[in-house]
């Protein structure tokens, strides 16, 4: 007879949470898309879309003295 104090977990589906904060979704044209790619390739880093947005939105910030 099977153990009755067994307890199964459902996983998760998805990637890990990275923290909190807002949600915030972006639709991008053609245009803008392909230069978020090139901008992407052209790092050392190449980081994922969701991250190079905040980069350049910090040094768009940072250029503006905000």
């Amino acid at each position: 007879m099977a153990d009755q104090d067994t307890v199964i977990t459902k996983k998760r589906k998805g990637p890990a949470p990275t923290g909190k904060g807002v949600l915030v979704g972006v639709r991008l044209q053609p245009a803008d898309l392909a230069a978020l790619e090139s901008w992407i390739a052209a790092q050392e880093d190449e980081p994922t879309r969701p991250e190079a947005v905040r980069k350049l939105m910090r040094l768009g910030m940072t250029a503006q003295g905000t």
